[in-house]
């Protein structure tokens, strides 16, 4: 929708962002086109943290924003490793950017979202206040056991797949609170499915707070 120019109808995802936030200003032409700013919030994890249980455990309770599972746009051609994923992490952002447009900012699920150098090198990075992160982690042992405990289908339970995801996991434990965006880290291993609702819906409840006046 933005990326579009409606003056001169050229797609420009590298349009200048009014300082004050109200304008997506055309490299083109100049023109400015109306433009809401607002944040985005990333829950993220290593797979088996938690992330799908819990948007779908808030859909229908969270009602400032839209909370939506990144993987309900994954497609083969997406997978481009050499890439960094880049093509992925771009269609999102412009998903959440054009949504947002509403008037309710979204809140994004998803594994590599939550990491800051995926997201904060893309083009349309420009078109957020903020983004907000949020891990959800837990121990080796209890992420082991949730992959093992997949449906068969999702090919979850190899010793590949458990490496790379408490690879992951523990990266969001080691190094995320020090990114410079920072990762706020939730521990979901000793808490039930309903607590970490709870804890995730507060978080983004707080995040919410920095758009009222």
């Amino acid at each position: 929708m933005i990326n579009i120019c409606i003056n001169c109808g050229q797609f420009r995802a590298d349009k200048t962002i009014d300082p004050e936030g109200q304008y997506a200003i055309c490299p083109e032409c100049g023109y400015k086109h109306p433009f809401l700013i607002s944040p985005l919030m990333v829950v993220s994890g290593a797979s088996g943290a938690g992330k799908t249980t819990i948007c779908c455990q808030l859909l229908g309770k969270v009602k400032d924003a839209i909370l939506l599972d990144s993987d309900i746009l994954w497609r083969a051609e997406f997978n481009q490793p050499e890439s960094n994923y880049r093509d992925f992490f771009e269609t999102w952002l412009r998903v959440a950017k054009d949504i947002s447009q509403s008037g309710r900012p979204v809140v994004l699920f998803g594994a590599g979202l939550g990491v800051p150098s995926n997201i904060e090198l893309c083009v349309e990075r420009r078109y957020f206040s903020e983004i907000y992160y949020l891990a959800l982690v837990c121990s080796e042992g209890t992420l082991e056991k949730r992959l093992q405990s997949r449906p068969e289908w999702r090919q979850s339970g190899n010793i590949k797949f458990i490496k790379a995801n408490i690879g992951l996991n523990n990266w969001f434990k080691s190094q995320g609170s020090d990114q410079k965006s920072g990762i706020d880290l939730l521990d979901t291993t000793e808490i039930s499915v309903q607590e970490t609702a709870d804890q995730v819906a507060s978080w983004i409840s707080k995040k919410l707070m920095n758009l009222r006046p």
